[in-house]
């Protein structure tokens, strides 16, 4: 038996794959230098490479054989729209799909020696029978071996003093494992913001570790005292929209799901009491998720960001445990008496210290170095001392905690970069620095721009109409109304009921939902709450009232099979029947994000133009944590893109526009249309 290989030998030749002439471990693709950029419609979702042994999905995607067969021994879902699956259903690509990658043409990697292309099929032929910089590394590494094959250390001989360098392999020996690696690196280095999953791809940095996006189905249960109480979320999302699946847009504060902490804003929704949901339309989803319940089982897919296998396989992760706990104030003013810190070395904001006699102290369930995942409801995995303490101000009673506790671990003192935030109040006596609040700018909202008009998606009407009524001077006109673009996601007015005591419930021709456009020839589309009241009122008080109103109609969602336990809810339009509204009433917002060179933007988009479809918006579907996306905090899922650096995205499809955000490298503008989730 030979003698193992001395660690100097084999850092001096490294071993390079036969097929493809770079070094890469045993069971993974082979790495190719193509000559010119590949059709992303040939690229793997997962590795970002060109296909090898390409697999169709039942859902329609394609990657390659080895990267699908890792992908499923750890999921059961597709990377690209998180459909169930299972490897076994899968089948290789048409032939001719696989005689396209095969002739795609490709460089020499021994480019000191050998400057030919030549198509990836014929690249193992050169190699073996042609190249002769592959023919000099063999007869190099065959010298290397040769002496420690005899079992015995031979002394150099005089001659050998100065012995030859060892063969300039590609990019010089020393470099060789870098330069096998540049394909990977051009593309997986490269920020892919328009996958639907953005967070499969390495830096270079991280090329040893395989990063991927982790994601976990976990069972929640969730506890009501009241079963008719609502829940306290907003959803967006269905298999009617491009989005597909039912996603959790925003957990309302001082909700019974902010209270248990577990679910967050991206969250998927797959099943309810046992219900699969996954495939149902944005309608029967809200229906199933407001109906009433002491208690309700939720199964839910949650993306955790980027990590690495060695990170997945640390020990100390079975130490670590999840805790929920409550803390009540007396009033709103009471500190908690509690010391955060953000560390300089890892993400998130951790417990500095308790204060002796504060709340929290007395509640004796926080710990020094407990993580704090969410507060409210609010995800703080990402967040900031002073996002907290904001948070923990402005709640009037109950402040629900859910930390993240490890044993065995100390906190340090903070370093020089290291901030602390006392979570009390500006007028702490903790010793701790006061926070100073910086309010947040107020994002500028425009009229969506005649070029981003787009026409109404399919299986929406809208109707316009004029009520002109005759009516007494002091008769109500007797609607509520709500909306107005003072609203955080700058609604049109529209009306949430129609009182029996009225005018216009006696016409019947004003429904609730109707968005108001004028009334006697006033303008309401540009109006805040406030003005659009007082328009309404003054004008209320003449003999005869002209309003113009509109009416929109989603023919996939009969309205009626929702009101089941209404009268728990402030009425408000479904997520699904913003989408039906003319584009002249949208108000758009420019959001600015900003990127490192290998940081990936972190949102995956759907939508856009499809043969059998037609045109249909890009909506936000992901927002992975720990990217540029979600620190910024301004984008969300369900947001519809309008525009990328002032360049419209009507008529463009999935394929068009993911190449457009790929080129933006530290700095793009996206300009979005918000609207508001479904309540359930």
């Amino acid at each position: 038996m030979a003698d193992p290989v001395p660690e100097d030998s084999v850092s001096q030749v490294p071993e390079l794959c036969c097929e493809c002439g770079q070094a890469h471990p045993l069971l993974d693709n082979h790495l190719y230098n193509f000559q010119d950029e590949v059709d992303d419609e040939l690229i793997c979702h997962i590795c970002l490479q060109p296909l090898l042994q390409p697999m169709d999905t039942p859902c329609g995607h394609t990657y390659c054989f080895k990267c699908l067969e890792n992908f499923m021994q750890e999921y059961s879902f597709c990377p690209m729209d998180r459909k169930k699956l299972s490897f076994q259903q899968c089948h290789k690509s048409s032939l001719l799909v696989r005689n396209l990658l095969d002739k795609l043409l490709v460089l020499c990697p021994f480019k000191a020696e050998c400057q030919q292309s030549m198509q990836r099929c014929e690249l193992e032929a050169h190699l073996q029978n042609r190249c002769p910089g592959f023919k000099k590394y063999k007869s190099e590494l065959q010298r290397k071996r040769s002496p420690i094959s005899k079992g015995k250390e031979e002394p150099p001989a005089k001659g050998d003093t100065n012995s030859p360098k060892d063969p300039e392999l590609p990019g010089g020996g020393s470099s060789l494992v870098a330069e096998s690696s540049g394909a990977a690196v051009v593309s997986l280095g490269t920020a892919e913001p328009g996958l639907v999953n953005p967070a499969f791809e390495e830096t270079e940095e991280d090329l040893p570790h395989r990063t991927s996006l982790v994601a976990e189905t976990t069972t929640i249960e969730i506890h009501r005292e009241d079963p008719e109480e609502e829940l306290g979320m907003r959803i967006v999302g269905g298999k009617d929209t491009p989005l597909g699946n039912i996603v959790v847009q925003e957990v309302l504060r001082d909700s019974v799901i902010a209270a248990d902490g577990r679910i967050a804003p991206g969250d998927h929704i797959l099943e309810v009491n046992g219900v699969n949901i996954s495939s149902v339309t944005h309608c029967q989803a809200v229906s199933f998720l407001r109906h009433p319940g002491p208690v309700l089982h939720l199964l839910v897919l949650q993306e955790k960001g980027f990590s690495s296998r060695t990170a997945q396989q640390d020990p100390s992760a079975t130490s670590r445990e999840v805790i929920h706990v409550t803390l009540v104030k007396r009033d709103r003013s009471e500190p908690l008496g509690i010391k955060l810190i953000r560390k300089t070395d890892e993400a998130g904001i951790f417990i500095l210290d308790l204060l002796e006699g504060g709340l929290a102290a007395k509640n004796g369930k926080l710990s020094r170095n407990d993580r704090v995942l969410s507060i409210n409801g609010q995800d703080l995995r990402q967040g900031t001392p002073e996002a907290a303490a904001q948070i923990i101000q402005t709640t009037e009673s109950r402040v629900n905690f859910v930390i993240l506790r490890q044993s065995g671990l100390q906190l340090g003192e903070p370093g020089e970069d290291g901030s602390t935030s006392n979570s009390s109040s500006s007028s702490s006596s903790n010793g701790g620095s006061p926070v100073h609040h910086r309010r947040r700018p107020e994002q500028s909202h425009y009229r969506r721009k005649s070029t981003y008009q787009k026409d109404l998606p399919q299986g929406y009407v809208s109707h316009e109409k004029t009520v002109a009524i005759k009516k007494e001077p002091k008769e109500s006109l007797g609607i509520t109304i709500g909306g107005g673009r003072d609203n955080k996601n700058k609604l049109p007015i529209y009306v949430t009921s129609v009182q029996p005591i009225g005018c216009l419930f006696r016409d019947g021709r004003i429904k609730r939902g109707d968005v108001l456009l004028s009334i006697n020839g006033i303008d309401l589309t540009h109006l805040n709450y406030y003005e659009a009241v007082s328009a309404l009122k003054s004008n209320a008080a003449s003999h005869s009232v002209t309003l113009k109103a509109l009416e929109i109609l989603s023919l996939n969602c009969p309205e009626p099979a929702l009101d089941i336990r209404e009268q728990g809810f402030s009425w408000s339009p479904l997520w699904i029947t913003w989408l039906g509204l003319p584009s002249y009433l949208h108000f758009c917002q420019d959001i600015v994000l900003s990127k490192g060179n290998l940081e990936s933007w972190g949102f995956s988009i759907v939508g856009g133009f499809e043969e059998s479809k037609g045109n249909q918006p890009f909506f936000i579907k992901t927002i992975v944590p720990g990217t540029p996306a979600f620190r910024d905090r301004k984008l969300r899922c369900g947001d519809e893109i309008v525009a990328v650096n002032g360049v419209p995205a009507i008529g463009m499809s999935n394929s068009e526009l993911i190449p457009m955000l790929k080129e933006q490298r530290n700095k793009v503008t996206l300009t979005v249309v918000s609207w508001p989730g479904s309540l359930v």
